[in-house]
């Protein structure tokens, strides 16, 4: 129970930060950072939390069903767009699969470089 607390609590004081910024970022996403830091500095302990995390996420299937109504509900609308759903996935994909690896190449490379100097200073 003390559990739900503490994920309620920081969902909740995502949500007031998010309002007071003015809502440029979602207060579910303040929350869960504010989470994350509060386990990373252990003024909430892991084992508080894991029992109701267990349970939330066992049960995520139930959160998607108003998600999927929506949809249905909104089907014309999909179809009335659907060239543009469907352009923007495939292209967003493909830009971010072309950064991710470009950004991999340009690390790899990055510490390729620093093991070749580190060989060489040390011999």
């Amino acid at each position: 129970m003390t559990g739900l607390f503490f994920i309620l609590f920081f969902w909740l004081v995502g949500n007031g930060l998010s309002l007071l910024t003015g809502g440029y970022i979602s207060g579910n996403i303040i929350g869960l950072i504010l989470l994350f830091a509060s386990l990373c500095m252990h003024w909430v302990k892991a084992e508080t939390i894991r029992p109701a995390a267990r349970f939330l996420l066992g049960a995520m299937a139930l959160f998607f069903v108003p998600y999927g109504v929506g949809l249905m509900d909104s089907y014309q609308v999909i179809l009335e767009n659907l060239w543009a759903i469907l352009v923007s996935g495939i292209v967003s994909t493909i830009l971010v699969l072309f950064v991710t690896g470009k950004t991999f190449q340009s690390l790899n490379r990055r510490v390729r470089l620093r093991h070749i100097k580190q060989q060489r200073h040390d011999a």
